[in-house]
């Protein structure tokens, strides 16, 4: 008899959403930006692949930050003008960053590492941002 996978229940999904969010912000704090406010209606939740938050930190600026199935993320939202589009920006970022890596002089095993995975999310969010049932 084949396993039937059990629909999510609220629960879990608040769970899940939750935990995405203590990983944004910490990555935030990591790198200097504390938040304020998480503009929920222009945030994206794939779950449990991805969460796009459009946040307003402490000094009034705005970025966008990428957590879930892949490494946290973000950007200022002068890079991108939706959560569709800040999936491209980190897509391409991601790219080059792989590259870079990739060619990097003495570059170790889990730098190289680190570069497939990049590049494996990189082209993930290039099918999410074109798959236009997310987006509708």
């Amino acid at each position: 008899m084949a396993d039937q996978q059990q629909p999510i229940t609220e629960e879990q999904r608040a769970e899940w959403v939750r935990a995405q969010f203590q990983k944004a912000n910490k990555h935030l704090a990591e790198n200097g930006v504390l938040f304020d406010t998480v503009i929920t209606e222009e945030s994206r939740y794939l779950m449990p692949y991805l969460a796009v938050w459009k946040v307003r930190a402490m000094d009034g600026k705005l970025f966008w930050v990428i957590s879930g199935d892949l490494p946290t993320d973000f950007t200022s939202v002068e890079n991108a003008s939706d959560a569709k589009t800040v999936l491209r920006h980190f897509a391409m970022t991601w790219q080059l960053k792989a590259e870079n890596l990739k060619n990097a002089e003495g570059a170790d095993e889990k730098q190289t590492e680190f570069a497939e995975l990049l590049e494996n999310r990189a082209e993930s969010l290039f099918t999410m941002q074109n798959a236009a049932q997310l987006w509708s």
